[in-house]
């Protein structure tokens, strides 16, 4: 992503946001780096014509499209495809998933590739897909954390930009948990973002799943 971005480090980053709900980290985005000079959210896709982020995009000025499953007839391949294309004509530079409940499949990530990036709610590659923070608790963890990774075509597999680490050793419910990695979230997030805008994020010639951050 560095040596792509260096080349246009002049010009604000190009970002687009998938949110299935609520949109807190949406909002931070926007309220912390958004047209701040290095980062301009041009476009907030959901599945969810219900979903709040879309609520907070409009109110912001940021285009925004709905991508239901049930109306595309070739199901996930068919709106993984009219996703790209829809952020490909906004010349989308980075696309964050924030809270987006769907999987990506080839089609969208081929189009974006090394340029797609997820925000968990686990220190990976510890408890990985749904429902991370009912996962650690079940299994008793007393430290819990947020991950920041590039998306590639596994569960949260893609390599580790950021992570970070809160102990709550006598947490036993998920609102307790979610109370602490939000606070985690929105601040990972921004900075993951603002990163990349910098072109101070790189993977390591030396080995392949090792993201350098400068």
């Amino acid at each position: 992503m560095s040596s792509e971005r260096a080349a246009s480090l002049s010009r604000p980053l190009r970002v687009a946001v998938l949110a299935s709900g609520r949109g807190s980290n949406l909002q931070v985005l926007i309220d912390r780096i958004h047209g701040r000079g290095k980062v301009q959210i041009v476009a907030v896709g959901s599945d969810k014509p219900q979903a709040p982020a879309l609520a907070r995009a409009e109110a912001a000025g940021i285009e925004t499209h709905v991508f239901a499953t049930a109306d595309f007839g070739g199901g996930r391949s068919e709106r993984d495809a009219a996703i790209a294309a829809w952020l490909s004509g906004l010349g989308v530079e980075l696309v964050v998933l924030a809270g987006y409940m769907q999987l990506l499949g080839p089609e969208l990530l081929e189009r974006f590739s090394g340029r797609v990036i997820n925000v968990h709610p686990a220190l990976l590659p510890a408890f990985p897909g749904l429902d991370a923070v009912g996962q650690a608790l079940a299994y008793g963890v007393k430290v819990f954390g947020v991950t920041v990774h590039f998306v590639d075509d596994g569960v949260d597999t893609g390599p580790i930009i950021l992570q970070e680490a809160v102990a709550l050793p006598n947490a036993r419910t998920r609102e307790e948990v979610f109370d602490a990695l939000h606070e985690i979230e929105h601040r990972l997030l921004p900075r993951a973002v603002g990163l990349i805008a910098d072109g101070a994020v790189a993977p390591d010639p030396e080995h392949p799943r090792r993201v350098l951050v400068r």
